[in-house]
């Protein structure tokens, strides 16, 4: 093993042996590497006043090379702030802003030992890192019946990490926590158990109110007092997409320091939150933990960024921070929440309308980009591709009986039409199914 990884091993094992239990094979062995091309180039930046050649950029003209057919297009930036490499943690400045923005989003956050945010490829790359941190052949990675089908290849597939699932909503149409909790205590004599909380969730588009997050807590809680080592995940990747009377921030904040045997680990970014998908920025942010163990987690998480990607895109962490400190940014950033809970609104009042009868009920939802109709008379399958090869109207089909759809790329005046639409494939499939 590298003295480095080692050394890193000792300090986690020393702040907290629960949290060292936690780490895969893969975690115990990584290291982020203090000597070589990146040490020697961050200390050549510092003191090769004369000539830096050490780093694998092109200069001119004493700023980064570049092509003028491209910085036409984004005149508005500095080359040094788009062109050079940035740092495998991230833009600093921009570190800096998200866990600002964070910490006023999240008030549960203060006060908790919270890291400085890690910037990742988004978010299926924080999750990744999760993962290949803390996921291992046969470890349980426990998640609801109604899930990201990407967690299946991430934790699963990659990792060998088993899934473990559990009925999303109870017999009230509320977050199953009971079934968490028996999911969680299933674990005791692995000794080990990784939970994601995604909220507001997708498929479904539910987040839980206050009361059903203190039962989440509750549980996981539950499973640390009986000795199971929890790695807890928040994966929101739609925060503050709340469009009614539910929690208002992450549960990261209430997990975090909750147990000595809970890691809270917050995934989130700016790819739905500021509407940039195709940016690519994430966080991964470690809670509840000593400056020292925070320190000693941040390098391992370094070592896996710098061993797949190496680093993230600095031209979309600029402009993302340049959103961040702009005056306008707040405003802007209201007006399309106030356009996606419109449309949400309008898919709950039309579905509650009554025009469509009983051929599909819809599962709870208050949050995030979409909804899902559970099919009582035709399979989902069945109907996404009628709708798709009749209408030219595309839904995801999510088992036997589960339909998603995203609101969130429909017009509010379309809204209707769609489901008159979705209502029609129902009764076209009902007809050839009667004869």
């Amino acid at each position: 093993m590298n003295p480095l990884a080692q050394k890193l091993n000792e300090t986690i094992a020393q702040e907290n042996p629960h949290v060292y239990e936690m780490l895969s094979e893969l975690g115990r062995l990584i290291y982020f590497p203090k000597e070589g091309i990146l040490s020697q180039s961050a200390e050549a930046k510092v003191k090769a006043k004369k000539f830096n050649a050490t780093i694998g950029t092109a200069l001119e003209n004493g700023q980064p090379m570049h092509l003028k057919v491209i910085q036409d297009t984004l005149s508005a930036y500095q080359p040094k702030d788009i062109y050079e490499y940035a740092p495998p943690a991230g833009k600093p400045e921009l570190r800096a802003a998200w866990r600002a923005k964070m910490l006023e989003e999240n008030p549960s956050l203060q006060g908790k030992g919270l890291g400085n945010p890690i910037v990742t490829n988004a978010l299926t790359h924080g999750l990744s890192i999760v993962a290949d941190l803390y996921a291992g052949p046969g470890d349980a990675v426990i998640i609801p019946d109604k899930n990201w089908e990407n967690y299946e290849l991430t934790f699963g597939i990659r990792r060998g990490a088993e899934l473990v699932y559990y009925p999303l909503y109870n017999a009230e149409r509320r977050f199953n926590a009971q079934g968490l909790r028996d999911a969680l205590l299933a674990q005791k004599d692995k000794g080990k158990a990784i939970v994601v909380l995604n909220f507001p969730n997708n498929p479904t588009g539910y987040t839980p109110d206050a009361a059903e997050g203190a039962a989440i807590v509750g549980a996981i809680r539950e499973a640390a007092e009986a000795g199971i080592n929890v790695v807890a995940v928040t994966d929101d990747a739609y925060f503050g997409l709340f469009f009614e009377n539910s929690l208002q921030e992450s549960l990261a904040g209430h997990l975090a320091g909750l147990n000595s045997r809970i890691l809270s680990v917050k995934i989130d970014g700016a790819t739905k939150e500021e509407y940039v998908w195709g940016f690519r920025v994430g966080f991964i942010t470690y809670a509840g933990q000593s400056e020292a163990m925070l320190a000693a987690l941040e390098q391992k998480t370094m070592g896996i960024i710098r061993a797949t990607i190496s680093s993230g895109p600095h031209p979309s962490q600029t402009f993302v921070l340049h959103a961040l400190q702009s005056p306008d940014f707040k405003a802007q950033k209201q007006e399309k929440f106030e356009i996606m809970k419109g449309r949400a609104n309008r898919v709950k009042e039309l579905l509650d309308s009554g025009k469509y009868g009983d051929v599909w009920e819809y599962y709870p939802f208050n949050s995030g980009y979409f909804m899902c109709l559970k099919l009582n008379t035709v399979t989902a399958e069945a109907l996404r591709t009628h709708l798709l090869d009749k209408y030219g109207v595309g839904t995801i089909a999510l088992g036997d009986t589960d339909l998603r759809v995203a609101f969130s790329c429909i017009e509010e005046a379309n809204i209707d039409e769609l489901f008159d639409i979705i209502y029609q494939g129902v009764l076209d499939l009902q007809s050839v199914a009667a004869k």
